[in-house]
């Protein structure tokens, strides 16, 4: 059965947050995580003679198994595992936990019922890594940070740092613009993060780079880690991700760092991604003020209770000469005083620093704080010529008691920057010399970009005088863009007045005259149909050919580059709200149709999910719900959804079903109506008032049955059987909805199983991907719409009545109160 990730993810997280009982996130994810570890290895390397791990008898996953439900099943557990971590040297690498924990896990039966449980999360068939490497790969990995963004979320404000949320991670590893890197044999390209958590950031980075012949990424990975239960995470995060040989240290990374070159010194990189402790307060310990590195000369050392500076000299003493780096820091770091100061000005002389982002608050797990990404260029750092700045600060979307950067604004951070395109109070290149001549070497973004204030100040003289300010209506710059004479035909010039205007129309009638424009309407057409068929022509191949060697996250860049490109000249919408529509379905759903396809082909589409009646069955003793096989309660297709078969072969049927189910309806409604006239007290039919005994084709009979023949009754009875006769015609038409419907299902069935290869290929690309991405952009087109005619209506309702006929409303009123008073007896 094919696999759908997002699914999947959200099945196991239910499933395990269920059993957690009372343990702390921050604990639980080891236990979790470890687990799905060890599911991973043993599906992939039981039985490998020379794999990348050993899994012996007696130490898979298949011997956890068989230890459920035993009472000794903690302690079995913790045996199998210490078997597999000996035979692979892995003592001490992994998050340290034991299963026969009474303390966090429970006792007795709680303990058994619990780890029993997630052992049994974990033999879900779905997650069956045994074959597959390219897919399986994919699952595995994105569901290890899955989780790890799950746990990361239900760990709260102290324990949730080991984790950067993807969305940062993205963006980062694109700004430092490792894709761009080449692979050759004399070049050996690598990648530190000094900090790196669960290794979240590195994977990212890593991800981005090229790959070699065999598809693995030409960086190599270094880190370093504090925590060694976090170290333990970031190390299996690695293996998931197949990326398992690199480097993971353990250690202090300021006060003993573990990456050292030949000579002593620390080793240097070509890329650092970092995402280190906010303002560490302790950085300092076990820190020299004689740096036996030498990280701090030439810049002064950092203030002791604040470690921000340490860990960015820590980074610049990491890079080599050629180094690029894109770390996350709080704001602070740009404006704050004194030693810092120091710092950062002689960092501004050396023009290492190239781009500032400014990021929203809110966004990461383990504070609150605004932060921003900072990015280092090294190579040739004396032809550097300012600073590119960006203020994202404002785009995001809440998440939860979160903010989350949406598809669009990561995008639109990337590409800006990339390009170093300046755009009017969200990105500016600002030159060193302003920044420290004008400046004094505070690098705030707001100093640099102010945001562009969209409202409209009140215009006095209108509000005496009337008219509509021209500066309102030039404010509607989209509409006189998309169609210049329109302006014209909604407002006229004022004699003697040539900083107003006046309304040509009646306010009723404008939204019927601006969605009747013929400018308008061609615009609107362009951007839902031609814009997005150039779009669909270019993509068509890329999603007709998907085979083993497509990669999924290269696919998707490569299409919603496309449609982004397709979009750069819309006028009503934004190019990037449009790559969010396409970003967004991928997210929920058409990135698990791609994965589909790589696992088992198009073929896939002929391929069947049932949902079956549930009956009771016992098991164990213990009564609970189990499917019924023979019982189908509803189907649809894996990749093609049922409604769309319908839709295209069997259009007609449907039509009759749909037509028999009006009738039915029709039918019970006339039934209702005769209820509730007549199931009232002293009416014909109140005797189904009684409790109990309800106006149902079962009461109905019996009370025919009892008052047949019975004069005293015979508009009672004459009633009843009308309703009778309802019931029977909507009976007869349930029996022959129920077997149109079961002759419909059958050819539905038959016809998914007949579907060919290129059947499937039109049917998903023309009526599922393309006609779901399409159908929201047009919503979006006419949400846009209508928000530009209630940007008309609000201009022109301000101004619609000068204070004096207000003044002249008001007094009409007063005398109207004043003179209802008086004739109630009230002086006033």
């Amino acid at each position: 059965m094919a696999v759908k990730k997002s699914e999947l993810y959200s099945l196991l997280w239910e499933a395990c947050n269920k059993l957690r009982g009372g343990v702390e996130p921050a604990r639980y994810k080891d236990y979790v995580l470890i687990l799905l570890f060890f599911k991973y290895v043993s599906d992939r390397y039981k039985g490998v003679a020379f794999g990348d791990f050993t899994v012996k008898p007696g130490a898979s996953f298949d011997d956890l198994i068989e230890a459920k439900g035993k009472p000794d099943i903690g302690e079995r557990v913790d045996k199998i595992l210490q078997s597999f971590l000996e035979t692979n040297q892995l003592q001490g690498s992994l998050p340290d936990v034991s299963f026969n924990n009474e303390d966090e896990l429970g006792k007795g039966k709680e303990l058994v019922d619990k780890v029993t449980g997630l052992i049994s999360i974990f033999q879900n068939p779905a997650i069956d890594f045994k074959t597959n490497r390219a897919s399986g790969d994919d699952i595995i990995g994105d569901a290890y940070e899955y989780f790890m963004m799950k746990f990361a979320q239900e760990s709260g404000k102290s324990k949730g740092q080991f984790y950067t949320p993807s969305e940062v991670s993205r963006i980062m590893a694109r700004l430092i613009r490792i894709g761009e890197i080449v692979n050759t044999p004399d070049k050996k390209w690598t990648l530190y993060d000094p900090a790196c958590g669960s290794g979240s950031l590195l994977i990212r980075a890593a991800d981005e780079a090229p790959t070699d012949d065999s598809g693995d990424s030409i960086v190599t990975i270094y880190g370093q880690e504090k925590d060694h239960s976090t170290a333990g995470l970031a190390q299996m995060n690695l293996i998931l991700h197949q990326k398992g040989t690199g480097e993971i240290k353990r250690g202090n990374t300021l006060s003993d760092p573990q990456l050292i070159d030949g000579y002593g010194q620390l080793k240097r990189f070509d890329f650092v991604v970092m995402n280190p402790p906010f303002s560490d307060k302790s950085w300092s310990d076990g820190v020299d003020s004689n740096d036996r590195f030498n990280r701090f000369a030439g810049f002064g050392m950092p203030p002791a209770k604040n470690g921000d500076y340490a860990w960015f000299l820590h980074v610049l003493a990491s890079l080599n000469d050629k180094g690029k780096a894109a770390i996350i820091l709080p704001h602070g770091i740009l404006f704050r005083g004194n030693s810092e100061e120091t710092i950062r000005k002689q960092i501004i002389d050396r023009k290492y620093i190239v781009g500032i982002v400014s990021l929203p608050a809110n966004l990461f797990y383990g504070t609150g704080i605004p932060a921003c990404i900072v990015v280092i260029d090294k190579e040739n750092a004396d032809k550097h010529e300012g600073i590119f700045m960006i203020d994202a600060s404002r785009d995001y979307m809440k998440d939860g008691n979160k903010n989350r950067l949406r598809e669009q604004d990561i995008e639109r951070i990337i590409r800006t920057f990339n390009n170093k395109e300046e755009i009017k109070g969200y990105s500016r290149m600002v030159t060193y010399e302003e920044i420290m001549e004008k400046n004094d070497g505070n690098l705030n973004v707001p100093r640099y970009i102010q945001p562009i204030d969209n409202g409209l100040t009140h215009n006095v003289e209108a509000h005496l005088l009337g008219g509509i300010p021209n500066t309102d209506i030039e404010s509607l710059s989209t509409l006189w863009e998309i169609s210049p004479e329109l302006k014209k035909i909604l407002f006229k010039e004022i004699n003697g007045r040539p900083n107003f205007k006046a309304l040509c129309c009646r306010l009723s009638e404008i939204e019927e005259i601006i969605n009747n424009d013929t400018n308008i309407v061609a615009e609107i057409r362009k951007e839902k149909e031609e814009l997005f068929q150039q779009w669909k022509d270019k993509v068509e191949k890329c999603f007709k050919e998907i085979n083993p060697a497509t990669n999924p996250k290269l696919m998707i860049r490569e299409i919603s580059d496309c449609l982004l490109q397709a979009y750069s000249d819309a006028v009503i919408v934004d190019q990037y709200d449009v790559y969010d529509v396409l970003l967004n379905y991928w997210n929920e759903k058409l990135q698990d149709d791609i994965y589909v396809i790589l696992n088992l082909g198009y073929v896939a589409a002929r391929e069947i999910e049932y949902i079956y009646k549930q009956k009771k069955e016992k098991k164990n003793g213990v009564e609970q719900m189990v499917d019924d096989k023979t019982k189908v309660k509803s189907f649809d297709g894996v990749l093609i959804p049922k409604t769309i078969i319908t839709d295209l072969y069997f259009a007609n049927e449907q039509e009759e079903i749909n037509s028999l189910e009006l009738k039915a309806e029709a039918l019970i409604q006339e039934i209702e109506e005769l209820a509730e006239e007549h199931c009232v007290e002293e009416g014909l039919l109140e005797v189904f008032t009684e409790e109990g005994f309800n106006l149902n084709k079962t009461n109905v009979n019996k009370r025919i049955k009892d008052i047949k023949n019975k004069e005293a009754y015979d508009e009672e009875f004459r009633l009843l059987t009308q309703i009778k006769i309802l019931y029977d015609d909507q009976k007869k038409i349930q029996d022959e909805l129920k077997e149109k419907q079961s002759r419909l299902d059958e050819a539905i069935i038959k016809r998914y199983q007949s579907l060919t290869e290129e059947e499937i290929k039109e049917i998903l690309f023309e009526h599922k991907w393309m006609l779901t991405v399409q159908e929201r952009i047009s919503r979006l087109l006419l949400d846009l719409q209508s928000e530009l005619i209630s940007r008309v209506k609000s201009i022109i309702e301000r101004y619609e009545y000068t204070l004096g006929e207000l003044e002249t409303d008001v007094q009409e009123v007063e005398k109207k109160v004043k003179a209802n008073l008086e004739r109630m007896g009230f002086a006033w």
